[in-house]
């Protein structure tokens, strides 16, 4: 079900709400000029902020009135960017993928643009050192990976997480390289560079921090402020866009755009931040940590997104469920309310591991990755039999998986040795009898014993085995 937005009560004074809302400071004077009758669209950002999925606004005062009126009158179109420097986006974007969910649930319409022109200049928002250049070929290749998963995710909200009696807002999934292509670069200078000055351009923190840095800053990562304030004109040209989403690293670059679009054209436009998402150990999630978990299946497979959410320490799980799930704010309460009275059980994990899981994946990656955890920790052969060539190769992207013919007569030891688990000569039989070999989760002391189907052979044609406590092998029976 899609989020469920915060109703005013008419009887609540407005002292009371006001004390509830205490923290929201930049939102405070919207409380108290909705009432019970007011649409959806207008406790949004209320809603959003007490999720913690906003942070700041820009320009504060503006954001304060003039936006929340703009989000009443009509539906507006809110964009997001993302730039293809990788061929799949990961957990650190995902919330910005969740804020453009929202407001397309309230009625808004939705703009994901991909950076295939901004991937080659590198945003030094939060950069100890300037990008590496990527090649077009590189860069297109990356935008058709991470295209396909914004438009899965934005499917999946729509089929499996928002409620049907709302209207939904539009979605496009956009390339700014369409119309950088056609500019020439003195032409765009020309054209935009006039309506930039240099002090505040330096002024900006990922500006300030890079030419403090031993290796300073080149021209081009200087531009990219240009580049992004552009889109957000363009945006704003072509699609009526009046509201840029962007993690708090961004800020700077959000501000160029407002300045930009308020020089040339005299409109009021706005930019909203969304919090960056931290380890437990305060550490951003994202490939240049090191630490990314990727929303691509080819990368990080539903049960590896599934056992990274099942995982987080408990402290973290409450303010993950507000982020990264559309759970109501009460159905929350309620499962840390559940998780406190019976911790072991480790409902709030599973609950924010399969809602995660199911958004990025669907049901059949939320299957998927259930399978894999009953096979993998439960020992269950029944999940094994289950799973596909596919779904074994994600459990044990390190084992190697070979296909091989089953002749007559094939024995424990015969599997061992073509897939090359065990030493050749006396030592290998010796490791099986001394019983360091596992088929299908049930140990095999027997070096002869012929491989008997639906015990060493599974229904799906698969043999795991391991040998030792942590060398698998997969194989793919032909022929049988």
């Amino acid at each position: 079900m899609a989020v469920s937005m915060l109703r005013m009560r008419c009887c609540v004074s407005r002292h009371a709400t006001c004390s509830r809302l205490k923290l929201a400071r930049i939102f405070l004077p919207l409380w108290s000029k909705f009432h019970c009758s007011a649409p959806a669209s207008s406790e949004l950002l209320i809603s959003l902020h007490k999720r913690g999925v906003l942070k700041d606004s820009f320009p504060e005062n503006a954001a304060q009135d003039q936006l929340p009126r703009l989000l009443q009158s009509v539906p507006q179109t809110v964009y997001c960017g993302f730039d293809p420097t990788a061929d799949s986006l990961h957990v650190g974007n995902l919330l910005a993928i969740i804020g453009l969910l929202h407001f397309r649930s309230a009625g808004h319409h939705v703009l994901a643009l991909l950076g295939g022109a901004t991937a080659q200049i590198g945003d030094p928002s939060g950069k100890t050192s300037e990008r590496e250049r990527l090649s077009a070929d590189v860069v297109e290749e990356n935008t058709r990976g991470i295209r396909e998963s914004i438009q899965r995710i934005f499917t999946n909200h729509e089929v499996l997480f928002h409620d049907s009696s709302r209207p939904l807002g539009t979605v496009n999934v956009l390339n700014n390289r369409s119309w950088y292509k056609s500019w020439g670069v003195v032409d765009f200078l020309s054209e935009t560079g006039r309506y930039f000055r240099m002090g505040t351009m330096l002024s900006r923190h990922s500006v300030q921090s890079r030419l403090r840095s031993a290796d300073g800053m080149s021209l081009t990562e200087f531009t990219y402020q240009v580049f992004q304030a552009y889109d957000f004109y363009h945006l704003n040209q072509i699609y009526g866009c009046r509201i840029q989403l962007g993690g708090t690293d961004q800020l700077g670059n959000l501000m160029s755009g407002h300045e930009y679009i308020h020089k040339v054209t005299g409109e009021e436009v706005y930019g909203l931040t969304i919090p960056l998402v931290t380890s437990s150990a305060g550490d951003k999630l994202g490939k240049t940590a090191g630490n990314a978990v990727w929303l691509s299946r080819d990368k990080t497979s539903p049960f590896e997104l599934y056992q990274f959410f099942l995982r987080q320490p408990d402290a973290s799980v409450e303010g993950y469920l507000k982020l990264f799930t559309f759970l109501p704010l009460a159905e929350v309460e309620r499962l840390m309310e559940q998780q406190r009275e019976n911790p072991s059980k480790r409902l709030a994990h599973k609950r924010l591991a399969a809602e995660v899981t199911k958004l990025v994946h669907g049901k059949e990656g939320l299957e998927s990755a259930k399978r894999c955890t009953n096979a993998l920790y439960h020992s269950s052969v029944q999940a094994l039999e289950q799973m596909s060539d596919e779904e074994l190769q994600e459990l044990f992207r390190e084992a190697p998986f070979r296909e091989l013919f089953l002749e007559p007569g094939t024995t424990v030891i015969d599997a061992c040795r073509k897939v090359r688990a065990i030493p050749d000569g006396p030592r290998g039989y010796q490791m099986i009898s001394d019983g360091a070999v596992w088929i299908n989760h049930k140990r095999e002391d027997k070096p002869q014993q012929v491989l008997i189907p639906k015990l060493h052979i599974l229904s799906n044609g698969l043999t795991l085995l391991r040998v030792g406590k942590k060398n698998f092998y997969i194989i793919k029976w032909l022929s049988l």
